[in-house]
């Protein structure tokens, strides 16, 4: 198999960006639940507020579990695709806390497409989560999924 030209074309562009989402203390406290990571920098604005955060913040995993609403959100110009499913990262850094109430969104840059034996195109993304109004980004990614083109 080889790798359509429209979807060639895409490696190397600028990066595709989504919409703006607010994480506020609500959804951290549902993914508190969801996870049973309780954690009191997460979950106690009185404590936290006592450390250098300042207040609660988001886990690094809710923000990690963000980039698939986030690229859906970014309109990155694919080809129709029958499937898309998440590969893995080769590499994953939590940069900066990501405060109750900030707002995040997500930003993504195609490095890569290895056609697959099976047919499935290996996509390789340089995502990020950017905390509006922050220089440093909540998150780095370089994110690999596994896709198949629609007929």
């Amino acid at each position: 198999m080889t790798i359509p030209h429209a979807l060639h074309s895409l490696v190397g562009m600028a990066p595709a960006v989504s919409d703006w989402l607010t994480l506020d203390q609500p959804m951290i406290d549902a993914f508190a639940d969801l996870t049973q990571d309780r954690q009191f920098l997460h979950t106690d604005p009185v404590r936290a507020a006592a450390t250098a955060f300042g207040g609660t913040v988001a886990h690094g995993f809710l923000t990690l579990s963000m980039l698939s609403h986030f690229l859906e959100t970014a309109a990155l110009p694919l080809p129709p695709l029958r499937h898309s499913v998440n590969y893995g990262f080769d590499r994953l850094r939590f940069v900066a806390p990501v405060p109750a109430g900030a707002r995040i969104r997500g930003r993504f840059t195609l490095t890569g497409a290895e056609a697959r034996p099976d047919g499935q195109i290996l996509l390789r993304l340089r995502a990020e989560v950017e905390i509006e109004g922050t220089p440093r980004p909540a998150l780095v990614a370089d994110w690999l999924t596994l896709v198949a083109l629609a007929d």
